[in-house]
């Protein structure tokens, strides 16, 4: 049987404020335990919250960026549930009046393809605090610093169908909020997670499957194997003649597996009441069209303009759009050397493979985006060719503080472009091998492209690679034709 998978998230966003959703304390992350969590966040007898506008503001913004609905009225409600890092008793969240919306993304997945999810609704809530488990030797520590952290949760419809568009998504969401500057998107520092609900059903049913959630993943390469483990899991379970049960599930990242925690709660098993201490949360459209003025070029927009202006490929502007380091550095780059396309594949080819191997993030590149677009420079006008260029890069790579012309002066790879050295270099090369030369006379003309490999590679040789590539096969090319005569 043929099987389809139905995938929805939720993405649990740490806002960027400076303080709690409902208290003064501090969000400032890495602080000795319990020494941020304040009256309000724990809350005792005869406290009052306050709903922090900038969270409110950041929201809104999430929403606008994302084509949602703003809803002039929302209100917070509180979530009942018992979980030892949860010192109220209830999380004060939203439910029935988010304060965003229906919304949707479009994705570019590749070059030949795009996906449309929809976006349910985004709402406010407050974190719990975390549970120790390694350093108590039997018993759990409480940290209650992460309690009453402002939290936007993005529920997606269940419109994704494999590891690969969820993956996709949830990189949208952080380029979004990261543009936006409303979170560090640091899933390391648990500043954005995701849940996974993730069903299997028959091709061709339009019944949803049981879904299990996958709670708290934090690394796009971890949901993307949480998930395809997923969906073999209950492929397999199902053709086996078991069933799917639904309930929440742990990722081992160690094990490579997911493992059942609980069965799967519904909303109703929360016991939402309305929270007596909050007023609902009132905007006018004023308000909503002054944040929206405060928007800056989303990952979209610069998708558009990097396609329309610079001539990129639909592919290209995605992958140099979906980070706002990795875009800026990007147009840095074509800054300086005036030429997209060239930019575009040294940032994805050669700097990508050295961030990655090194394990770096763009803002801590070795080479700067001067640095590159001035090595690109020295391409386009053929002070260099591609084998040096990529020696240079090498060099700033290992060695930093130096310009591009110092390293290529220093290392005498200055391209040879007088046809009157190459001529004296071909003739040479060819005088050293006559067998190879009688061969090509000889040879089927079908076959002579090949041997005509041997002798460029006999030219950048002797030239020590220095020889422009585009002189070389011409002059090569003339004077074996010439030879045949």
């Amino acid at each position: 049987m043929q099987w389809e998978a139905v995938i929805g998230l939720e993405v649990h966003v740490q806002l960027a404020t400076q303080s709690k959703i409902f208290s003064g304390a501090s969000t400032a992350f890495g602080a000795e335990a319990n020494t941020q969590a304040c009256a309000i966040d724990l809350g005792l007898p005869g406290v009052l919250p306050v709903v922090n506008e900038q969270a409110v503001a950041m929201a809104v913004k999430f929403g606008l960026a994302v084509n949602s609905k703003i809803s002039t009225r929302s209100v917070f409600e509180r979530k009942n549930y018992f979980y030892p890092d949860l010192p109220k008793g209830y999380q004060t969240s939203q439910m029935a009046e988010p304060i965003v919306g229906p919304g949707w993304l479009d994705l570019t997945l590749d070059e030949q393809t795009t996906k449309h999810v929809r976006i349910h609704h985004a709402h406010l809530e407050e974190d719990a605090g975390k549970s120790l488990h390694e350093d108590f030797h039997g018993m759990t520590g409480i940290d209650l610093n992460r309690a009453g952290t402002p939290l936007l949760e993005i529920v997606s419809e269940p419109d994704m169908h494999s590891a690969k568009e969820a993956v996709a998504y949830l990189k949208a969401i952080h380029a979004i909020v990261t543009y936006l500057g409303i979170s560090d998107g640091n899933m390391a520092e648990g500043s954005m997670r995701c849940d996974a609900n993730v069903s299997v059903r028959p091709k061709g049913q339009t019944t949803l499957g049981t879904r299990c959630e996958i709670k708290n993943v934090n690394s796009f390469r971890f949901v993307e194997k949480a998930i395809n483990y997923e969906i073999q899991r209950q492929i397999e379970l199902i053709e086996e003649g078991g069933r799917v049960i639904q309930q929440t599930r742990l990722y081992d990242a160690d094990l490579d597996e997911t493992r059942a925690m609980r069965s799967k709660e519904e909303a109703n098993d929360y016991r939402y009441f309305p929270c007596p201490d909050l007023l609902p949360v009132v905007l006018d459209e004023a308000y909503i069209q002054h944040l929206q003025a405060q928007l800056p070029e989303l990952p979209s927009q610069k998708q558009t303009r990097f396609i329309e202006m610079l001539g990129l490929s639909a592919y290209d502007a995605s992958v140099l759009s979906a980070s706002r380091a990795l875009a800026d550095y990007f147009e840095q780059v074509y800054q300086v050397c005036q030429d997209a396309k060239a930019a575009a594949n040294w940032v994805m080819g050669e700097l990508s493979a050295r961030l990655n191997r090194d394990g770096l993030e763009i803002q801590d590149s070795p080479v700067s985006s001067t640095q590159l677009g001035q090595l690109i420079q020295r391409i386009l006008d053929n002070t260099i060719n591609g084998k040096a260029a990529k020696q240079v890069f090498a060099t700033l790579w290992a060695q930093e503080g130096q310009s591009a012309d110092e390293i290529i002066a220093a290392q005498g790879l200055k391209q040879v472009t007088d046809t009157g050295a190459i001529e004296a270099i071909i003739d040479e090369v060819l005088a050293k091998n006559t067998a190879q030369v009688e061969q090509y006379k000889a040879a089927e003309v079908d076959k002579r492209g090949k041997m005509m490999g041997f002798f460029v590679g006999q030219v950048m040789k002797a030239s020590k690679g220095t020889a422009n590539p585009q002189a070389v096969n011409q002059l090569l090319a003339d004077k074996l034709a010439a030879l045949l005569d």
